[in-house]
This record gives C-alpha cells, structure tokens and sequence, in this order.
C-alpha cells in the first residue's frame, strides 16, 4: 500500500515539528514536506504533488483563507486547516471549510499529554479520511461577502419563532460531523420559517458551535442558535448543541426543550449524536423524523436506531453526496435507517413534514 503523502504548511517552526514527528509515527503516512507560509508551499505541492496538506490559518505573507481559495481553483486537494480555540479562529476555520477545506483540528497545548495523545490519534485519523476524499466537484465557493449582503434582507424578513411560540408537535434530529457544517447550512438555508422544531448535533468543539450558529442565522428565515439549557423548542428554530456538553431533548406539558449537560463523552464525542438521538427516541418517539449525515465514525447509528425502534422515520445521508460515508454507513449495517437521500432529498423531506 502506498503511504499518504503529506506537506505542513505552519509559521511556526515547533509546529510543524511537532506534526512532522506525529504523522510520521503511523507507517501509513510519509511527509514529504514543510513550508513556512503559502508562497514556500506553491513550489513544494508541483514538486512534492502530495495527497493531503495540512494547513495553519494565521501565517504571514498570505493568510491560510486566501491561499486556500486559490489552491481549490488552481488545484483542488484535501486539506486540514489547524485552528486555534478563539473566537476569532472559529470564525476563520468555518469560513475554511466553506471554501473547501475537508476538515480541521484545533492545535494542542504541547505540554499537555492528554491534548497531545488526543490530538496525534485524531490527526492521523483525518488524514486518512482527507486521502479518500474526491475532491471533484468541491470547487471553492464565491468569496464571502456575496453571502454577508445577502443576508441583511433575510434577516429583516425573518420571523421569531420566540415571540409566535408555535408549538412544535413533530421533532426533526440531525448529526453530523467531518463535512457536515456545509451539509447543514445547505438543509436550513433551504428551509422555510413553517418547519417543525430542530434539533442538531455536529462534531465541534466550543466557541465553533456559537460561531457557526451564528453564521448560518445569518442566511436562514428559521432561526437558528447555539442551545442552552432549557430553551424550549418552537417551530420555525434549530437549536445546535454547544461544543463541549450534551444537548437532549425533553419534553413535558408545555411541549419540548433541550437539556445541556457535562457528561462524559460517548463514542469519543461531546456532544455526542447518540446522545441526542437517544434522548429523541424517549421523548418525542413516533413524533420525530432522524436524520444522520456526513461523518467519520459510527457516532449516532446506534441512537439511530433507537429512534427508529420507537417509532420514529430515520433517514441516511447517501454514499455519493457525504464527504465520508461513516456515520451513515455505520446506521445502515445497523439497520437503523429507513432510507437513504442525497441533500436535496433530505431537504425534500423535512419540507413535507407537517
């Protein structure tokens, strides 16, 4: 098997020792190279013609978002953005995937053994994920300001589900993780202000959730939010489980909400999709509609199929519209799925739930 060939691109010369000394560990992975900003990187990727970059977000010369946008027209390859737990990181890494980028790690504290051993199992893991990935038709998407005008009028138009409190008699659950942020912002751009009550896990960690709450509220006419303990759950909302905690849905007699809590991870996630998708099956049953998008993994087939035993209509991402056919492929070894959709389908669908 010929190894997967990886060039660094990282200001920073401990970090990019630091993943050099990382990749290199796995007999799968051969890294071919490092770069110090993107000019360096052009020359290296002709002469190297690696699988997979890895790629930091702030360098000097040329940011990480602007080579990014040049690479997937000129030549469209897997990347994986390192990112930094900020604000301001957050911000950047989802403007990253939007742009094409398939993934994205969060750079560890070095001196801690944990975040370190946490960090060297996961980033091998996503660039052998990252080799797989057929890059053609992921062309990069139209620079973002195109999107930010557009919003302003969405959002005027938009009406608050907070202050109508129609309530959601139906439940729609979505996970998701490697490539799903994409996937769900295309599901509730598409999705008018009528829909019943949603409720979505993605992979992330915190600070990303809010920002890509945020984000994606910008272009919606349902509202959609980062979930707090206790919100109750209208129709015409999403309600995104915060990065670092557990959100389940509960119900009682004025109809349904969301608890957040600090469990532990499951399936090496929190939150976690069979977290949510357990809590669904129990609360709403045959009220609910599951659905479980692109992800590395099996997070969310087993919930999946809780929901389906209790009643509920489960439906799959399908194989040629997921980044990775993980977590779906995982729920229908399971058989945990109804059926299976690409994007416009799943759309379809939650459209004609009434």
């Amino acid at each position: 098997m010929e190894k997967i060939k990886v060039l660094i691109i990282d200001d920073s010369a401990v970090m990019r020792k630091f993943l050099t000394d990382t990749l290199s560990r796995s007999p799968r992975i051969e890294v071919v190279g490092t770069a110090i900003d993107p000019f360096i990187a052009v020359n290296k990727i002709k002469a190297l013609k690696p699988d997979v970059l890895t790629l930091d977000v702030e360098m000097p010369r040329m940011d990480g978002l602007t080579f990014l946008s040049k690479l997937m027209i000129a030549s469209p390859m897997p990347v994986i953005m390192v990112s930094t737990l900020t604000v301001q990181g957050a911000d950047v890494t989802l403007k990253a995937l939007h742009l094409g980028a398939v993934d994205f790690m969060l750079k560890p504290a070095i001196d801690n053994e944990k975040e370190v051993q946490d960090f060297s199992r996961l980033i091998m893991e996503k660039v052998f994920m990252a080799s797989q990935v057929k890059m053609s038709g992921r062309l990069a998407a139209p620079m973002l300001e195109v999107e930010e005008k557009f919003s302003a009028d969405v959002i005027l138009a938009k009406r608050d589900p907070l202050k109508t409190k129609v309530r959601s008699e139906q439940i729609v659950a979505i996970g998701a993780s490697t490539g799903g942020t994409e996937v769900i912002d295309e599901i509730l751009v598409s999705l008018p202000d009528s829909v019943p009550g949603i409720v979505i896990t993605q992979h992330m960690p915190e600070k990303f959730t809010e920002a890509f709450a945020n984000r994606v509220n910008t272009k919606t006419k349902i509202l959609v939010r980062e979930g707090k303990h206790g919100d109750r759950l209208y129709r015409g909302m999403a309600l995104i489980a915060p990065g670092g905690r557990h959100m389940l849905l509960r119900a009682d007699s004025n109809g349904y909400y969301i608890e957040v809590n600090d469990g532990p991870p499951v399936n090496r996630h929190k939150p976690s999709v069979d977290v949510l998708f357990r809590s669904v099956s129990q609360a709403a049953g045959r009220a609910a509609t599951g659905i479980l998008c692109t992800g590395m993994g099996n997070d969310g087939a087993a919930g999946l199929l809780e929901m389906k035993d209790a009643g509920a209509y489960t439906v799959g991402q399908n194989e040629a519209s997921c980044i990775v056919y993980g977590m779906p492929r995982e729920a229908m070894k399971l058989g945990a799925t109804c059926e299976e959709r690409n994007i416009g389908g799943i759309i379809d669908f939650i459209k004609n739930i009434k």
